[in-house]
């Protein structure tokens, strides 16, 4: 099923009109779940951190011991071909990808020699600048490196996501809040999470037990850059209760303001609005 409308896609060596079917029954990926993906946006014309993006589905890949094949410059180059189709007002999701096709004597892991690659185009538009989320607490935690692939943005990954935000959806939540095995705040269902107090901003330390975004790593910087101070710690729920502001971060929307937690309740303040600023303000310059 299709996330957005008027869907390009590339695969084979060339682009094509519409949702083209990619795997086969017996692909590896079909079955064993050995695919990864990213995700960058085209917005207004441009395409931020485009990139590392493409950079890091090939890292992705070859966690899942699976063999890339396309180059990261010659990546972002077809994504550009493909983004010719679309007008410069529409946002777009791009979705770069690859599975699996054959596995070895025991079926279970991948040979190197065959790997599929596709990539996907979906205009999605952008959320308002005043939409924002409340997140729920879930009893469904953030896996650690033995347990899963967790240095990957692995589709194998996500139905922990689901389950969370279905169990969080059904209290009346939008997202919710996770934590890591040790019981410390990890990040969101969907996105990185930062938190604001007197002042300063806070972010979870990135343990291994979640995926460190781009787009976090890119607020980051603009923040540090604009003088403020930004620490990657530990973080608690008492952490989050006691909160200024709470924002998420992903490719997706790039800012979502939190407005709640649970039985707190939070106003969209400054840095979150500044965040926004600065990240589209980078996003025209770069």
């Amino acid at each position: 099923m299709a996330v957005g409308t008027n869907i390009r896609t590339y695969f084979n060596g060339t682009w094509h009109d519409g949702d083209v079917p990619v795997i086969s029954a017996a692909d590896h990926g079909a079955w064993l779940g050995s695919g990864v993906f990213d995700g960058a946006r085209y917005v207004n014309g441009v395409a931020p951190d485009l990139h590392a993006h493409c950079d890091r589905v090939n890292r992705s890949a070859e966690a899942l011991m699976i063999t890339p094949t396309v180059s990261t410059d010659d990546m972002v180059q077809i994504v550009w071909d493909g983004l010719a189709g679309y007008p410069k007002d529409k946002a777009v999701y791009i979705r770069p990808m690859y599975w699996a096709i054959d596995g070895d004597k025991t079926a279970i892991v991948p040979l190197p020699e065959k790997t599929g690659f596709a990539i996907c185009l979906e205009e999605i538009p952008m959320a308002l600048e005043t939409a924002s989320v409340k997140l729920g607490k879930t009893r469904f935690r953030r896996p650690v490196m033995e347990d899963a692939v967790v240095n990957a943005k692995a589709g194998c990954l996500y139905p922990n996501n689901a389950r969370m935000l279905r169990e969080v959806n059904a209290r009346g939540f939008q997202n919710a809040l996770v934590t890591d095995a040790m019981g410390n705040v990890a990040e969101s269902a969907t996105s990185n999470v930062f938190m604001v107090k007197d002042g300063e901003v806070f972010t979870p330390i990135a343990n291994g037990t979640f995926l460190a975004g781009i787009t976090r790593s890119r607020h980051m910087t603009n923040l540090r850059a604009d003088g403020m101070t930004v620490n990657e710690t530990v973080l608690t729920f008492a952490d989050f209760e006691d909160a200024d502001e709470v924002f998420l971060s992903g490719n997706m929307q790039k800012v979502t303001a939190v407005t709640g937690f649970e039985d707190t309740s939070y106003q969209v303040g400054p840095v979150t609005r500044r965040v926004r600023e600065m990240y589209w303000d980078w996003a025209k310059s770069a």
